[in-house]
């Protein structure tokens, strides 16, 4: 299953111009609020040099690179967590993903009106952040409910959920998410069960204007920094317009170009995708034969038996041993046999840490 995200924001703050950027998909991007009406989804490739690399010294069939998915979600409101404007549709999309990429307005355009007629990123952050956090606490109370009937048919798992429940209404009460709480291992798995809107980890995207991109951070985008900073939350500075017009251009050369002349090295495209598998503690492993070369997402700290299992099921419960070659060696080496004869192809058993940029041959018996 790919890697979800879920591109939220306010109306006319950039959102669906991003999307499109990301995905090429053309959704509308009207300048009127709730032009988004039903999310759209996208699945982008993650740029991956190493993936490249790799093609150009197996030569393989084919190529599949790793994947995230992002979905575009209608613009939120004042009283979302209500049903007002499109919030109940935003809310019940947004539990599916695995992030939250928020889009914050940080460009003065009188031409693109702003829902609350002026621009102030924290103003808009809290809107949501708000929404979200007073959905949530409709959803604990409601399973408080549950489980305080689970306690008197003498449920002993209860009291510890319960517990944690009402560390959660505590939170809500003073307008703090879930995700700035800290839990021990066992409360966490109880969170995660609840699937909470403010227990996703947050990326925010601050949509500068052109003339701003590749500069100093302007004051708006300050602002946005210094509350991802608080919360250890990630920031990336694009501007959308200009990702609009680098999606555009199919020619690899004159993406490079183009961006050598806005002095960038990168595309934000590209920043946000890298920042989204920092943020969710991703990491890359390949497979590599003459068939297929293929990037594996696991999370950081997978065994090598449970990185097998994103390949197939079979794979993980047949687990014999893994065939690994960090990337840098069988780049060095030029092939996975002189990686062999030069012994840096290792055998791992059951036990290992899967490490970014492995390159693995896994065996397995059912």
């Amino acid at each position: 299953m790919p890697v979800q995200a879920g591109i939220v924001g306010l109306p006319n703050v950039g959102k669906s111009t991003l999307f499109n950027a990301i995905t090429k998909a053309g959704a509308e991007a009207a300048n009127y609020p709730f032009c988004t009406i039903e999310p759209n989804v996208g699945v982008v490739e993650v740029p991956d040099p190493r993936l490249d690399k790799l093609t150009e010294m197996v030569k393989p069939n084919r190529v599949v690179p790793a994947v995230v998915r992002f979905v575009d979600i209608a613009g939120l409101v004042r009283g979302a967590s209500k049903g007002e404007g499109l919030g109940n549709k935003f809310l019940s999309h947004i539990r599916e993903v695995d992030a939250v990429i928020h889009v914050v307005r940080c460009f003065e355009d009188p031409d693109v009106t702003h829902v609350d007629g002026k621009v102030s990123p924290m103003r808009d952050i809290d809107t949501i952040e708000l929404e979200l956090i007073l959905s949530d606490m409709e959803a604990v109370e409601r399973r408080m409910d549950r489980v305080q009937k689970m306690l008197k048919s003498g449920d002993k798992k209860a009291q510890q959920e319960l517990a944690v429940l009402q560390r959660l209404c505590a939170a809500f009460e003073d307008e703090k998410p879930a995700r700035s709480i800290d839990w021990t291992p066992e409360e966490a798995e109880i969170v995660r069960n609840q699937f909470l809107l403010t227990s996703k980890p947050v990326l925010y995207v601050a949509n500068v204007s052109e003339e701003d991109l590749g500069k100093a951070d302007n004051a708006l985008v300050q602002e946005v920094r210094a509350r991802a900073d608080r919360e250890g939350a990630g920031v990336v500075v694009i501007c959308a317009k200009i990702e609009a017009e680098i999606a555009e251009l199919t020619d690899p050369e004159e993406r490079t170009v183009f961006l050598q002349d806005l002095g960038l090295e990168e595309s934000g495209l590209d920043r946000l995708i890298r920042e989204t598998y920092t943020l969710l503690g991703l990491i890359t492993y390949f497979t590599a034969g003459v068939q297929e070369v293929r990037a594996w997402t696991i999370t950081r700290g997978t065994k090598a038996p449970q990185a097998a299992g994103v390949i197939h099921t079979d794979f993980e419960r047949g687990f014999i041993r893994a065939e690994v070659t960090a990337y840098d060696d069988l780049v060095t080496c030029g092939s996975q046999t002189a990686a062999r004869e030069k012994g840096v192809q290792r055998l791992e058993g059951k036990e290992y840490v899967m490490k970014d940029g492995d390159v693995v041959h896994f065996r397995f018996n059912v």
